[in-house]
């Protein structure tokens, strides 16, 4: 067995992990799974979830509902949030439009994190 950061062979058995075996890196210390499988979500469920989101929908009510873990869930609402234009066109701006917010932490107590949402609900899509 091979370490897949370091490509030592010193590596010794560390337990086991949902019933797989566990290996430990003598050289580098680092921990990892015989078969390392990357667990990637289809682009159809982010979009839903997002959806949800934005229909007003809590992330620990959509983690209930799709059995996704919330924090995941936060994850692609902000990278979606990125991907989105500053600022709308003047013309675009509508004169009435719903302004949710949310506020969690990320870690502990200290680190808040603030999650703020234009949305115009006589157009699809989000102002900001």
């Amino acid at each position: 067995m091979k370490c897949p950061q370091c490509y030592s062979s010193q590596t010794t058995k560390n337990g086991h992990r949902r019933g797989r075996q566990c290996y430990k890196c003598k050289q580098c210390g680092r921990q990892f799974l015989e078969t390392g499988r990357r667990w990637r979500y289809a682009n159809d469920v982010k979009q839903l979830c997002i959806k949800m989101y934005l229909n007003g929908m809590g992330l620990r009510g959509i983690e209930r509902v799709t059995e996704i873990h919330h924090t995941t869930v936060m994850h692609w609402i902000r990278e979606a949030g990125v991907q989105l234009p500053d600022a709308p066109e003047a013309e675009e701006i509508p004169e009435v439009a719903d302004l949710d917010e949310l506020q969690t932490f990320i870690g502990n107590k200290r680190n808040k994190f603030w999650i703020w949402s234009a949305v115009n609900h006589q157009q699809a899509g989000i102002l900001a």
